[in-house]
């Protein structure tokens, strides 16, 4: 039985997306900035992704931007919102994903000055320190709605109020989390927001930027004038339409699909925390529905990971490999994990078409090679006889 718990990373394309999408690469395949009929076919179905997709999370269509995926959308609010700025100071968080950390240390070594802020046990950060953050020079806040390795959700509607109340634009980067929690961005205050379809069902290699109109914004590809003259290039007609399929399945799924996952989640976390010396990460915070992020102590999870995927378990370790060394996971760093129990932790993140019989298996196959790695570990003698290396 192969057993897919990496939904964190990707999704498979849903049937009924594909079947939007399969028109337009044989025979709707104007390009949507022609004028003639082949190309007034194609910009109509653009224009329905827009809605589709601004829908998702309660946007005008109009301040909807097609990219080329999250990390795409992540650059360009951040270092858009820096170069209309010129200069000034920016407030992040030490979890952010690479798409927002990268370009902040690249804006830093450009001048920019750049808070990245600490986070709790939890691995939330809170609206006080952004706070207490907030300089007279502050010309952006950036923080993620949920975080890709723990599935924790920051609070996102409290910083948005913030942001507001002292004039500042803030982006999240809600990679994660469109399609699976309601999100929207009148309510919540957010002013730019990332989002790619493969986390929800879509095709990969598309995704969008919403930016609110009152933001001012670099223009990001120079070019044609496509996406009002911001974003040049031809548009992927299929993949947009794609992504507007996605959103709308997502939008009309959502409380079923959380459920569902909430449910299978739990299960896994229970049996898995049956083990001893074992820890759920973000536990004490509200997070997605099917993220579930465990500290295994006295192994690797390198090794684990490859005993699962033996099994035809595929999960993740959460963590960066560089240049053929193991770096534990800077998200659990920050948590306060030493780094033997960030290097024991994996992540297994639950989708709509896992069943109760596979989370058990699962739990059967990961309980099975934990105790096995733990009888040839020293680490987990170690740590049994009272001595831990932090």
């Amino acid at each position: 039985m192969e057993i897919y718990l990496d939904h964190a990373a990707t999704t498979y394309t849903d049937e009924h997306v594909l079947e939007a999408m399969r028109p337009f690469f044989r025979q709707g395949y104007g390009n949507p900035s022609s004028q003639h009929g082949f190309g007034r076919t194609a910009q109509k179905a653009v224009l329905k992704a827009r809605h589709q997709t601004a829908s998702v999370i309660g946007a005008k269509p109009e301040d909807i931007y097609f990219t080329s995926g999250g990390t795409e959308s992540d650059n360009w609010a951040v270092k858009g919102i820096a170069e209309t700025a010129g200069k000034g100071h920016i407030i992040t968080t030490s979890v952010e994903h690479h798409a927002v950390l990268d370009t902040c240390d690249y804006l830093a070594s450009r001048g920019f000055d750049v808070t990245y802020l600490p986070v709790d046990e939890n691995g939330r950060v809170t609206a006080e320190s952004v706070a207490e953050a907030i300089r007279p020079d502050t010309i952006l806040i950036s923080v993620m709605f949920a975080n890709n390795e723990t599935g924790v959700l920051m609070p996102v509607g409290e910083i948005g109020k913030l942001a507001h109340e002292r004039g500042i634009p803030f982006h999240t980067d809600a990679v994660q989390a469109v399609g699976h929690v309601p999100i929207d961005v009148d309510a919540l205050n957010i002013d730019l927001l990332s989002m790619s379809a493969h986390k929800f069902y879509g095709p990969k290699g598309v995704g969008a930027l919403y930016i609110r109109g009152s933001v001012r914004l670099g223009r990001f590809m120079h070019g044609g004038a496509q996406e009002k003259g911001l974003r040049a290039g031809t548009l992927n007609t299929p993949g947009i339409v794609g992504l507007g399929a996605a959103a709308q399945l997502a939008a009309e799924t959502m409380v079923q699909n959380a459920k569902h996952e909430r449910l299978l989640s739990s299960r896994l976390a229970e049996g898995l925390l049956k083990l001893p010396d074992t820890r759920l990460n973000g536990a004490g915070a509200e997070r997605l529905p099917g993220h579930v992020n465990m500290t295994f102590g006295g192994i690797e999870a390198e090794a684990l990971f490859t005993y699962l995927d033996l099994d035809g378990i595929a999960v993740s370790t959460g963590s960066a490999c560089s240049s053929g060394s193991f770096k534990p996971s800077y998200v659990l760093r920050a948590m306060g994990l030493s780094v033997e129990e960030a290097r024991g932790s994996l992540r297994m993140s639950i989708g709509r078409e896992n069943t109760l019989e596979q989370i058990d298996t699962a739990i059967e196959k990961t309980r099975a090679a934990v105790e096995k790695l733990r009888a040839l570990s020293p680490l987990f003698a170690q740590r049994k006889g009272g001595v831990m290396h932090v």
